[in-house]
């Protein structure tokens, strides 16, 4: 078993990430040495069917109280009225502020889980449970909950820290194909500004993979997991409320590669048509299409990214989306900063650049958009 921590200088603590096989079934043990009276587990019905049971054992085995509240599925429902739900059934439970919330699923149930604990009581304790491979390697470690608004995604929400994250890499397995493509985009968008090192350890543990799934069950897989999550837990320890007046490598903003097209795409397509990192698979070709026009990397490298991307394997089309939509969905990205679209940029592998919107004519805009989003007409080729 892999044990990390971040050290959070903002809130003069820690943070523990465990990572291991069937690391579940031992939820209870884990726990802090003061164990909470009562756990409130958010989940959905799919995934608390497969692991649910497991973890509530564990957890009565160390002497817990367990309530649970399943949420339906999908993007779409990290929303107010599901925000209050969430909140009313702490409530109802008589949750105090010394009981915690665990949170078992994947980036969905974690934001919203997460939001949920830090408004509740102005903040209750919460443990992450992320059981798909985007939600491991990213969205449960760092502390950013949230929800959506109709115009623009992740706009409402705070940052609140987790007592613990648990990764069980055996959940893995029991993923669909489309959830795995997901996590391997985010896996890639990390290596890319990460270094060259975590980059290529990535593409050849990609390769690997392939259609097979026991390989998510190795060491070197569960090795690679670990090392994501420690290149994220170093970004969070310097900058872990992503400050808007940092642009250095170890800023939080970084984290941002890909996802301000992303975003944009969920958005205009209302959660229904891309999983997040298969947004972000896109987001990564078109951020890679302007650091090529900016004239920031070389043809090769701009070959480098889009064959990763294209490792992790076919997303949906995009190349038929409005541009003008898109383009005016970008307008509210919530990483704005003074009427600014701030674009994470590559000037190499494991270089990132945050520039300006400012330095982005319309044009080269366009033509990255257009080229970017081609990448269905391009996998297709590949994967026949």
């Amino acid at each position: 078993m892999h044990r990390l921590e971040i050290s959070l200088k903002q809130e003069a603590r820690r943070s523990e990430i465990n990572i291991g096989r069937g690391i579940r079934r031992k939820l209870g043990q884990l726990l802090p040495p003061k164990a909470p009276r009562r756990v409130g587990i958010i989940s959905n019905k799919r995934v608390f069917g497969l692991y649910g049971r497991e973890v509530v054992r564990s957890l009565k085995v160390r002497g817990c109280k367990t309530f649970e509240w399943l949420m339906p599925e999908g993007e779409r429902y990290k929303s107010f009225p599901m925000l209050e739900k969430a909140v009313t059934f702490l409530s109802e439970n008589r949750f105090e502020r010394n009981d915690m919330v665990v949170a078992l699923g994947g980036g969905v149930v974690g934001d919203l889980a997460g939001f949920s604990a830090a408004i509740y009581l102005r903040g209750v304790p919460v443990a992450q449970v992320p059981t798909t491979l985007l939600s491991q390697i990213d969205s449960s470690v760092g502390g950013k909950t949230g929800i959506n608004l109709p115009i623009g995604k992740n706009l409402v929400g705070a940052f609140h820290q987790p007592s613990s994250v648990f990764i069980d890499t055996e959940t893995l397995t029991s993923l669909p194909k489309r959830e795995l493509i997901s996590g391997f985009c985010e896996m890639v968008k990390q290596s890319l500004i990460a270094n060259k090192s975590l980059f290529e350890m990535t593409v050849d543990c990609l390769q690997k993979t392939g259609n097979e799934r026991d390989f998510l069950l190795t060491s070197e897989f569960e090795n690679l997991i670990a090392a994501h999550c420690g290149f994220k837990a170093s970004i969070v320890a310097n900058d872990e409320r992503e400050s808007t007046g940092r642009s250095d490598t170890k800023s939080r903003r970084v984290l941002n590669f890909g996802h301000t097209t992303a975003h944009a795409l969920e958005t205009i397509t209302r959660y229904r048509t891309f999983r997040h990192g298969e947004a972000v698979g896109y987001g990564m070709l078109v951020a890679g299409e302007l650091s090529r026009n900016l004239g920031l990397i070389d043809a090769g490298d701009l070959e480098l990214l889009r064959d990763a991307v294209n490792l992790c394997g076919p997303l949906p089309r995009a190349d038929n989306l409005d541009i003008n939509q898109i383009i005016r969905a970008l307008q509210h990205d919530k990483k704005s900063v003074d009427g600014q679209i701030n674009w994470v940029l590559l000037e190499g592998i494991g270089r990132p650049r945050i520039i300006e919107g400012r330095l982005i004519s319309a044009k080269s805009l366009r033509l990255s958009l257009r080229a970017g989003l081609r990448a269905f007409e391009r996998q297709k080729e590949s994967f026949h």
